[in-house]
C-alpha cells in the first residue's frame, strides 16, 4: 500500500510542474501586461526582471502554504487516505481546468481554483464521512454535521476577499489613475520636470515597503532579528527610503534617464515577486501537503490501516525546505520564458485595456454590455450637464489624448499606476494570509485604469464591457466548476480507491497530451498572418498595396468557396430532408459573417497605408467586392433560415418534383461560384466575360422559374409551405447570382490589368 502512495506522491509532483507551467502561462499576464503594453523595454529585458522577481518570490514564498494544509478543512477529522483522495482530486481538476482556459485564451485565477477545488473535494468527503460516521474515536464527540469538518470561517474569508478584489481592484484603478492623469495629463513629458521626482519617490518606495516588509515578513529566509529591526523601525526606515528614491528619481530626470520605464520596470519585478510569493502556494501547495501527509504516515502509522491513521500532523504551520521552493522558481522561470499560451492570454488583457478603440472587439457585443454602456452614457451625460463650463474644458484638456507609437497600447503613466496599484494590493492580501487573486486584482486595475484614461470610447466601450464581463464571467464559471469537477474526481476515487485513482491519474495525462496536441493544430491555423503585420508596419506603400491585394484575394476566396459549399449544402439538406446540416450550415454562415467583418475592417485600414490617389481609385472597387460577399452570405442566411424552420417543424419535405426540377440548378451555380472562385485565386481574368454570361442565362433561367413556381401557388397544387419555401430559394438563389456577378466585375477593376475588364453587369 506504501508503494502505491508513493507512486501517487510521484505523479502529485509531476503534475505539480504540469501546474507550475500551465499557471506561471495564465499568470504572467499579471506582471507583464503593463511593462509590454506600453513597451517599456524590449520583451527579453521585461522577461528578464519578470524572471527574477518570480524566482527570489518563490524563494521567499512559505508563509501561504499553510491554507493547502488547514485553510479549508480541519485536517484532525480525516484520516490519511481522506487527504490523499482530497489532494490528488485538486491537482487533477486544476490542471485539466487551467489549461483549459490557457488554450482559449482567457485568463482566469488559480488562486480561485485552487480554494473552490479544495472546498469541493473536501466538502464532499465531509459529506461521506458524516452520513456514515466514520470519524476519528478521539473527535468524534466534537462532530455534529459535516460543516464542522470544513474550517468554514477562513474559507468564507478567503472567498469574500477573493471577489471583493475584483470591486475593489477596479475603483482604486479608475480613482488613481484619473488624479493621476489630471496631474501629468497625456502630454506628461512636459510635465515631469517638478513632479517625477516625488512621484517615483512614491512609488518605489511604496513598492519597497509592500514587497519586501508586507509580502515577504512571513518567510523563513529572512532572520528573526531582522524582522524585529524592521517592525519596530518601519517609519523611519521608509521616511529615509522615500527621501532617498525622490532624490535619485529626480537627478536620474535631470540626467535624461526615462524615470517612467524604471518604476514600470522595477514595478514589473515587484509584481513578479508578489505573484511568486502569492500565488506558490496554488501550485505546489497541494503537493506538498500531500508528501508532509505521507512523510508522517510512512514515519508514525505503526501498522495503522491509511483509512485509520488521523492527519493530525497537518494542522500545525508548514516548514517547507528551500531546495522546493527555488526549484518550483527555476520551473516557474522557464515556463515564463518560453510559453506560447502565455502570450496569448497576454494579448487578451492588452487588448482590452488598449488606448486605441478599434483593436477591441475581439469579443464581440453583448446584450449585457449593451445595456450597461447604455445606462452609464446617460449617467455620465447627466453629471456633465450640470458641471460648469469651465471644470469641463479644463478637465478635457487635461486628458486631451496624444499620438503613440503604433505599437503601444498605453503609455508609461498608466503602466506605472497598474504595477504599483496592484503589487500594493496583492502585498496587502499576502501580509494578511488571504490568497487574493493576482489575476482579478491586475485585470480590474488595469481596466479601472483604462476607463479613467478614457480608452472606452463609444467606437469601443461595448466591445471592452464585453471583453471583461467574458474575463469576468469566466472566473465565476471556474469558481463553480472547480468545486464541481473536484467533488466529482474525489467522490469517484473515494469510492473506488486505489484503482479509480490510477484511472483517474490516466485519464488526466490522456486529456493533457490531447490537450497540446489539440492546441497545437489550433494555434498553427490561427498564426498571425505575416502579410498583415507587413502591411502595418511597412513604409513602403507599393509593398504595401501588392500584399494588400494578395490578402483581400485570399478573403474574397474564402467567402466564395465557403458561399458555394454552403449553398451546395443548403439544397442538398433540404432535398433529403436532413436537420443538422441545416443547424451546422447556419452556424457557419454566422462564423463567416464575423470573419468577413474583421478582415474588412482590417484591409480598410490597409487601404489608409497606400497610396492616397491610388487608394481613392481603388476603395470603390474594394468596397463593392466586399458588400457583395456580406449580401451573398446575407443571402445564404435568408435561404437556410426557412428551410430549417420548415424541416424542424416536420413539414411535408421537398417533392421529388421539386427535387428534380432544382437540382440542374444547384449544381450549375455552384460550378459558376467555383469558376469565378479560381478567376480570382489565379488572377487570369480571360474567362470572366464567358463565366458572368453563363450566370446571366442561370439568372434568367430561374426568372423564368420563379414565374412557374408563381403560378403553381396560385392554383393551389400542392403543400402551401413547401411551395413558399421552395420559392423562396429560388428568388435567393438569382439573388446570389447578381451579387456574386458584382464581385466578379468588382474584382477585376480590383486586381486585374487595367486593358482586361469583364463586361459589366446588365
Amino acid at each position: 500500500m506504501e508503494i502505491a502512495y508513493m507512486l501517487i506522491i510521484g505523479f502529485l509532483f509531476i503534475l505539480a510542474i504540469t501546474d507550475l507551467t500551465v499557471g506561471v502561462s495564465n499568470d504572467a499576464v499579471n506582471f507583464l501586461s503593463a511593462a509590454v503594453g506600453s513597451r517599456a523595454a524590449k520583451l527579453k529585458h521585461v522577461l528578464i526582471v519578470a524572471s527574477v522577481g518570480v524566482f527570489i518570490g518563490a524563494a521567499f514564498s512559505s508563509g501561504m502554504m499553510d491554507i493547502a494544509r488547514h485553510g479549508i478543512f480541519h485536517p484532525e477529522f480525516f484520516y490519511f487516505s481522506e487527504v490523499m483522495c482530497i489532494f490528488l482530486a485538486v491537482v487533477i481538476s486544476d490542471v485539466f481546468l487551467l489549461d483549459l482556459f490557457n488554450s482559449l485564451g482567457l485568463p482566469t485565477s488559480t488562486t480561485v481554483s485552487m480554494v473552490f477545488e479544495l472546498l469541493g473535494a473536501a466538502c464532499v468527503i465531509a459529506v461521506i464521512k458524516s452520513i456514515t460516521g466514520n470519524f476519528p474515536p478521539e473527535s468524534a464527540d466534537m462532530v455534529r454535521n459535516f460543516m464542522d469538518l470544513l474550517n468554514t470561517d477562513k474559507a468564507l474569508t478567503m472567498i469574500i476577499s477573493i471577489f471583493l478584489s475584483v470591486a475593489i481592484a477596479f475603483v482604486f484603478g479608475l480613482v488613481v489613475q484619473w488624479i493621476s492623469r489630471l496631474i501629468f495629463t497625456f502630454h506628461y513629458r512636459r510635465n515631469l520636470a517638478s513632479k517625477i521626482g516625488i512621484f517615483g519617490g512614491i512609488a518605489v518606495t511604496s513598492i519597497i515597503y509592500f514587497m519586501l516588509i508586507k509580502g515577504l515578513k512571513g518567510s523563513t529566509l529572512i532572520p528573526t532579528d531582522v524582522k524585529t529591526y524592521i517592525d519596530e523601525n518601519t517609519g523611519m526606515l521608509m521616511f529615509a527610503a522615500f527621501c532617498f528614491f525622490t532624490v535619485l528619481m529626480q537627478i536620474l530626470h535631470w540626467c535624461k534617464v526615462n524615470v517612467l520605464k524604471i518604476v514600470v520596470l522595477i514595478g514589473t519585478f515587484s509584481l513578479a515577486l508578489a505573484f511568486a510569493g502569492n500565488d506558490l502556494v496554488n501550485f505546489i501547495g497541494v503537493t506538498l501537503a500531500g508528501l508532509s501527509s505521507y512523510q508522517d504516515f510512512t514515519a508514525n502509522a505503526m501498522g495503522i490501516a491509511p483509512d485509520a491513521f488521523v492527519m493530525t500532523s497537518l494542522t500545525e504551520s508548514a516548514k517547507t525546505p528551500v531546495y522546493f521552493l527555488v526549484g518550483a522558481g527555476a520551473v516557474m522561470v522557464f515556463a515564463l520564458c518560453t510559453s506560447e499560451k502565455a502570450r496569448k492570454v497576454l494579448q487578451t488583457s492588452i487588448n482590452l485595456s488598449s488606448q486605441k478603440n478599434e483593436e477591441n472587439d475581439m469579443f464581440g457585443s453583448s446584450p449585457i454590455a449593451r445595456n450597461m454602456v447604455r445606462v452609464t452614457t446617460k449617467f455620465v451625460d447627466s453629471i456633465s450637464r450640470n458641471t460648469p463650463e469651465c471644470v469641463k474644458e479644463w478637465i478635457n484638456k487635461r486628458f486631451r489624448p496624444l499620438e503613440e507609437r503604433e505599437d503601444v497600447a498605453f503609455d508609461l503613466i498608466r503602466a506605472s499606476v497598474n504595477l504599483v496599484l496592484a503589487g500594493l494590493l496583492i502585498a496587502v492580501g499576502t501580509s494578511l494570509k488571504l490568497p487574493l487573486s493576482t489575476t482579478y486584482v491586475t485585470f480590474m486595475v488595469g481596466m479601472g485604469s483604462s476607463l479613467a484614461d478614457r480608452a472606452w470610447g463609444r467606437e469601443s466601450a461595448v466591445y471592452r464591457v464585453t471583453g471583461v464581463v467574458s474575463v469576468v464571467g469566466g472566473w465565476f464559471i471556474t469558481a463553480g466548476a472547480a468545486f464541481i469537477l473536484a467533488a466529482c474526481v474525489a467522490a469517484i476515487m473515494y469510492y473506488g480507491g486505489m484503482p479509480a485513482m490510477f484511472i483517474m491519474i490516466a485519464l488526466v495525462v490522456y486529456l493533457l497530451i490531447h490537450s497540446h496536441i489539440r492546441y497545437k493544430k489550433k494555434n498553427q491555423k490561427e498564426q498571425e498572418d505575416v502579410r498583415a503585420q507587413v502591411i502595418m508596419s511597412s513604409e513602403d506603400k507599393d509593398e504595401v498595396w501588392a500584399l494588400l491585394k494578395e490578402h483581400t484575394a485570399e478573403t474574397l476566396t474564402r467567402t466564395l468557396t465557403f458561399s458555394a459549399e454552403t449553398y451546395k449544402s443548403l439544397f442538398d439538406s433540404f432535398a433529403k430532408d436532413e436537420l443538422r446540416p441545416l443547424r451546422s450550415s447556419l452556424i457557419k454562415i454566422i462564423d463567416e459573417k464575423n470573419f468577413m467583418k474583421k478582415m474588412r475592417r482590417f484591409e480598410t485600414r490597409g487601404l489608409q497605408r497606400v497610396d492616397e490617389s491610388l487608394a481613392f481609385e481603388r476603395s470603390t472597387w474594394y468596397h463593392l467586392c466586399t458588400n457583395s460577399c456580406q449580401q451573398m452570405l446575407n443571402t445564404l442566411t435568408r435561404i437556410g433560415e426557412p428551410i430549417k424552420e420548415h424541416t424542424e417543424n416536420s413539414f411535408s419535405p421537398l417533392s421529388k418534383e421539386y427535387i428534380n426540377e432544382f437540382t440542374p440548378f444547384s449544381r450549375n451555380i455552384y460550378e459558376v461560384l467555383i469558376d469565378i472562385n479560381n478567376i480570382l485565386a489565379t488572377g487570369d481574368y480571360s474567362t470572366a466575360n464567358a463565366v458572368s454570361e453563363r450566370a446571366k442565362d442561370l439568372k434568367h433561367a430561374l426568372a423564368t422559374l420563379r414565374k412557374t413556381q408563381t403560378i403553381r401557388l396560385h392554383k393551389n397544387v400542392g403543400s402551401l409551405r413547401m411551395d413558399f419555401v421552395y420559392l423562396n430559394l429560388i428568388q435567393e438563389s438569382h439573388e446570389l447570382l447578381s451579387e456574386v456577378r458584382n464581385l466578379l466585375r468588382g474584382s477585376n477593376k480590383l486586381f486585374a490589368k487595367a486593358e482586361i475588364i469583364a463586361k459589366p453587369q446588365e
